[in-house]
């Protein structure tokens, strides 16, 4: 039997809604053949943004999206991607294959898509690549009004108003692909990009600069010291967030004899890839005590803008597209990543997962005019209720779910309350074969009703097909019992549980 308590008269902070933001790069077919269809396609389009992404986007409340990338972002220039689609020159897309970019996908179609979905744009600029003053008329050309030449070259490309974007990314993976840098050159260049990043037409900028690799913990100790700090930040602008990536990735397991297929799997690579997904709640605390010591206010966000699952491509796939399936397997580690970016949300303030269409850890994957949600998508639907709601500290004793010598936490779970008063509990069981018994405890909480939704499947490679678009779905829960302030619920092995009680 676990044992869960949520003080439900607790809660002081907030989650933010865009721990549940996206990220789509120009990789493979995330925006071509994904979101962007044209306006001259079949497929159905408003201004050639596919009508049925949208709307699946808009479904789960998707707050805030990222682009154009990634390692892209350090090679795109935004000029290339304004005026005519037909007179826009085409570039090489040197990370990703060696295709050719069209570049009819750019700055005002990214933000139409923006709106089209109600969300927050969340641009990452060229540092790599790029100059300052190029990402400085990047930040005129969309926020100004006012009379100046970029603002005047929008105007003249059908934009009369400027547009409200806060998010500002300075350079994508500086440690890597975005240019190889150490951290103290990158704090210094951050600095002197950040410094003509102006706020403009009361548009105020939300700077994110470059943050660690993973566990790369002395990256973030320069960046904080550097420019994170109380006394760096003496000196305006400063950053407001630190980005931090990291992958849930199957590679080195070839020496042990595991698979790297995203669906030819069996319990030995499912309990795995659990284990280095949990390996996200060490990166936030260890991150986060590092910030803490020169920013303790915490004012400034660990944006973790690019997590989720890595594994092989798609027999028969472009090796560079990094197109793969989505299981029931990829479900339990959005559902256990999510419930530790709330837990953290104090400081951690916004998430992108990777990618949003047909790329890694897909929302959507597309097929000519047929599109398929993946066992991901239904998570992050399952969770929308979390967003914005107030976080209920939650005090969890389970057992653990053992493999081949090793041990991780059988369940994790989440709770908030939202704005209604309403209740929302998420569980994960992580262990494919054992169902568990819970019995949790709510303090503080006068409740009459519950409600739930559970996510599971028969095996743990299961996932969603255009032959068979539901085979990993939410379905009713009805094994919930709740008398005063206790419920009692079994959760089936390898689920995703979320229960609404008022």
């Amino acid at each position: 039997m676990a044992h869960l308590i949520v003080n439900a008269d607790q809660g002081e902070q907030t989650i933010s809604r865009h721990i549940y933001g996206h990220f789509a790069e120009h990789l493979g077919r995330c925006i071509y053949d994904g979101v962007w269809v044209g306006e001259d396609s079949s497929i159905p389009n408003v201004r050639g943004l596919r009508t049925d992404i949208v709307q699946a986007l808009r479904d789960i409340r998707t707050p805030v999206l990222r682009w154009p990338g990634g390692c892209f972002a350090d090679e795109y220039h935004w000029m290339d991607g304004i005026g005519p689609g037909d007179e826009r020159p085409a570039m090489i897309n040197t990370h990703w294959g060696g295709v050719t970019e069209s570049n009819h996908f750019g700055t005002h179609e990214f933000l139409d898509l923006c709106r089209q979905l109600d969300c927050e744009p969340y641009i990452c600029g060229n540092v790599g690549s790029g100059t300052v003053r190029e990402m400085q008329q990047w930040v005129e050309y969309i926020t100004l009004d006012g009379v100046s030449p970029m603002a005047d070259l929008r105007r003249a490309n059908g934009r009369a108003e400027p547009w409200r974007v806060s998010y500002w990314g300075v350079g994508n993976e500086s440690w890597g692909c975005g240019g190889r840098m150490r951290p103290e050159f990158y704090a210094d260049l951050y600095r002197r990009y950040a410094t003509y990043l102006r706020d403009m037409s009361g548009n105020e900028l939300y700077r994110i600069a470059c943050g660690p690799r993973g566990d790369d913990y002395r990256w973030t100790e320069v960046l904080m010291r550097e420019v994170g700090s109380v006394e760096a930040r003496t000196a305006r602008p400063f950053m407001a967030g630190l980005a931090l990536h990291y992958y849930t990735r199957i590679d080195g397991l070839e020496g042990e004899g595991l698979s790297t297929s995203a669906t030819r799997f069996g319990e030995a690579e499912w309990f795995r890839i659990l284990k280095r997904a949990l390996f996200m709640e060490e990166l936030l605390e260890r991150h986060s005590a590092i910030m803490d010591v020169y920013d303790p206010e915490r004012e400034v966000a660990l944006v973790v803008d690019e997590w989720g699952t890595w594994y092989d491509v798609e027999p028969g796939t472009h090796p560079r597209f990094l197109h793969q399936q989505n299981t029931l397997r990829d479900a339990l580690v959005a559902g256990v990543t999510l419930n530790l970016f709330n837990e953290h949300s104090d400081r951690v303030r916004m998430a992108n997962i990777a990618q949003t269409i047909n790329v890694l850890q897909a929302m959507v994957l597309t097929r000519g005019d047929q599109m398929v949600l993946t066992p991901t998508y239904h998570v992050f639907e399952m969770y929308k209720d979390h967003q914005g709601a107030v976080l209920l500290p939650v005090d969890l004793r389970c057992g653990t779910y053992d493999y081949g010598g090793e041990s991780v936490p059988a369940l994790s779970a989440s709770a908030s309350r939202d704005s209604g008063g309403r209740v929302h509990l998420s569980v994960c069981n992580l262990d494919p074969n054992i169902e568990a018994r819970l019995s949790c405890l709510f303090r503080g909480a006068q409740l009459s009703s519950v409600t739930g939704r559970v996510m599971t499947a028969d095996a743990v490679n299961a996932h969603n097909t255009f032959q068979e678009p539901d085979a990993v779905c939410p379905a009713p829960f009805e094994d919930a019992r709740l008398e005063g302030d206790t419920l009692s619920a079994r959760l089936p092995p390898r689920s995703v549980l979320v229960l609404e009680l008022s």
